[in-house]
């Protein structure tokens, strides 16, 4: 995102002065997908598209904001009964009053954004929007506030201002980014640990489906439940074990007879992408990228056949991917539609990209979107 295009556009619509300019990531999520709510492991990366905003204190209790994308200007107080109608002011709003709760003493500003976090394709635009805004405002106001607090302002914004009951994977990876490195989160504990992410010779490339099906949110409960009916049946012979993440396949073995068969697939999923995590960061560390991209293609198999979180688009494009001999390919994300995150080596790149825009159109009368991503930085001030 251009620096010179946001503060042209400041400029314009605040007086011809300028303020300050900060950014903040997309990411991506390698692996580990349906684990945050099993108390197990996830692994994004911020990438190296996001959000960039220019802010400039304007003396009064207001603040006014402008979104470039969206060609729309909004006030608002600061106040909880001032939050504003628009969605898009609403994470700027409830960053603000998340900040004001913990004690953060923040007045009017001006400001304007935008962003090439691409809406939809499951890349986290609303984290990248609020881990700029958090970044930002502590640091022109010298709140004090640590990295951590910063990731969860923003979790808290989407809780309580944006109404989405979402984890804290997306805040994180755009608030503790770090180029050429992905994060291994615990989502129980919250402790994470760099790994290095620098595939000399491959790329990473998000093949966008464009599709989202509709029975997203209602069969994400029922998964969820899925989990929770094996956890209190493994406890009663186990009683240690809390979530998914502390269970292995003998537990959920001793406990077959006694759950459905649904139920089973979904825990026997949950706990080999619990352990699929740790692998990829073994392979990692050893540069293994072989292996990385065969953990891709068994998470893909298991939230197709055992979660069937897939969908045909999804399925179709992760065989395109194995026949053109692509390393790594999976269904990013929740499900039910969205992106294939792959990981290609150089050689194949073009010829797998060709063949994935002629197969799919051919077959389902419309493009996949191509994006490719590089592991960068999270949030930052950048003038």
């Amino acid at each position: 995102m251009d620096i010179e295009f946001v503060r042209s556009r400041f400029i314009k619509h605040f007086d011809g002065s300028t303020g300050s300019v900060y950014a903040s990531p997309g990411r991506i999520n390698l692996i580990g997908e349906h684990t945050d709510y099993n108390g197990g492991f996830v692994f994004p990366g911020a990438i190296d598209k996001g959000m960039v905003a220019e802010l400039k204190i304007n003396g009064t209790n207001k603040v006014r904001a402008y979104s470039i994308d969206l060609k729309d200007y909004v006030e608002f107080g600061l106040n909880e009964e001032d939050a504003p109608r628009a969605s898009w002011a609403r994470y700027i709003f409830g960053v603000c009053r998340e900040i004001i709760k913990r004690g953060g003493k923040i007045a009017g500003f001006n400001t304007a954004f935008a962003g090439d976090v691409p809406l939809g394709a499951g890349m986290s635009s609303s984290a990248a929007l609020e881990s700029t805004y958090a970044f930002a405002l502590n640091d022109m106001f010298n709140c004090g506030i640590d990295k951590f607090e910063l990731a969860k302002i923003g979790q808290a914004t989407e809780h309580n201002y944006c109404g989405v009951n979402c984890g804290i994977m997306d805040q994180f990876a755009s608030v503790f980014g770090k180029a050429e490195h992905l994060i291994r989160l615990d989502c129980r504990s919250l402790e994470y640990q760099y790994f290095p992410f620098n595939p000399q010779g491959y790329r990473l490339v998000l093949l966008d489906s464009v599709v989202k099906h509709e029975l997203a949110s209602s069969a994400y409960n029922d998964r969820r439940k899925s989990c929770e009916n094996v956890v209190a049946a493994i406890q009663k012979r186990h009683p240690h074990v809390e979530f998914l993440r502390d269970a292995n396949m003998a537990m959920l073995d001793e406990v077959k007879a006694e759950i459905s068969a649904e139920d089973y697939m979904r825990a026997e999923y949950v706990i080999g992408e619990v352990q699929r995590v740790l692998d990829v960061c073994d392979a990692l560390e050893r540069g293994d990228y072989e292996t990385v991209g065969q953990k891709m293609y068994e998470t893909h198999h298991g939230m197709s056949k055992l979660y069937e979180v897939s969908c045909e688009e999804l399925d179709f494009l992760n065989d395109i991917a194995k026949e053109c001999g692509v390393t790594g390919s999976r269904v990013m994300g929740g499900g039910f539609g969205g992106c294939t995150i792959n990981l290609v080596k150089d050689e194949l790149y073009d010829a797998f990209i060709e063949k994935a825009k002629v197969e799919y159109k051919k077959k389902y009368g419309r493009l996949p979107k191509v994006y490719d991503v590089v592991i960068s930085d999270g949030a930052r001030k950048l003038c």
